[in-house]
């Protein structure tokens, strides 16, 4: 029995010795070195709603995904991007806390967050809920001066065009509202609304009137990366990475 016993632990050692061995062949390259964890913010067209045959759903295929994809292919797995998209929501939605299902004010749920970026998205449903430009400016001027003071890079985004002529009148005063809190607070910007509207053949890309088709997210993910990239770069280089769990 003790020759028996003996045997069997030293298999068991041989295999657990193997299985740390595999790990460690297969375990992301850079997952003992410092994060990169950017956390995107924003209304639906942010979680990656999107519409086929008169059903909406959130797809898989979404721009922030693409981004996260993207990322990865350049850097591995030393960054990630966490999609905090709610549908139906607004700037000062996020700001206060109202958010469907959230309930917590931004200044306090940014606390604690252990993300270095930050993404804002927001425009299309300050429209539909029919707010005025300046109210928005006011809230993305808070998330803004909230999110640097507790230490986040910021980066602002535009929404995407709406195909319906009169509704997309009053979002391009939203979109410019956007740019003008990148520029008084000096954050950057991804400027989806000017991008898009140049596209010739955008309105086919929409899978309704608010909702991009999958193609149209990864054309914005490549918008986004065009901005964020440098940025992660810098943080990587610098050493000013920390390290930042999956959420």
């Amino acid at each position: 029995m003790r020759v028996a016993a003996a045997s069997f632990f030293a298999t068991a050692r041989a295999l657990i010795v193997a299985a740390l061995a595999m790990w460690a062949c297969v375990r992301p390259a850079g997952a003992a070195q410092q994060d990169v964890l950017i956390e995107a913010y924003g209304d639906s067209t942010t979680l990656g709603i999107s519409c086929s045959d008169g059903h909406c759903s959130a797809r898989v295929q979404n721009a922030v995904t693409y981004l996260q994809d993207a990322l990865q292919a350049a850097h591995g797995w030393r960054v990630s991007v966490v999609n905090h998209g709610v549908g139906g929501t607004t700037a000062s939605q996020l700001r206060d806390g109202t958010e469907r299902g959230r309930g917590t004010p931004w200044k306090t749920r940014l606390a604690a967050s252990r993300a270095q970026i930050v993404t804002i998205n927001y425009g299309i449903n300050e429209v539909m809920q029919g707010q005025t430009p300046e109210q928005f400016h006011a809230a993305e001027s808070d998330l803004v001066a909230t999110a640097r003071a507790l230490g986040k890079q910021v980066v602002l985004e535009t929404s995407n065009p709406m195909p319906d002529g009169r509704l997309n009148a009053k979002l391009a005063a939203m979109a410019s509202m956007t740019r003008r809190v990148a520029a008084e607070q000096h954050v950057l910007l991804v400027d989806q609304f000017a991008y898009i509207s140049a596209l010739p053949d955008w309105k086919s890309m929409m899978s309704d009137g608010a909702h991009p088709k999958p193609d149209l997210y990864r054309l914005k993910a490549e918008q986004d990366f065009n901005v964020i990239d440098p940025l992660v770069r810098q943080m990587l280089d610098s050493g000013n990475a920390v390290h930042a769990s999956h959420q």
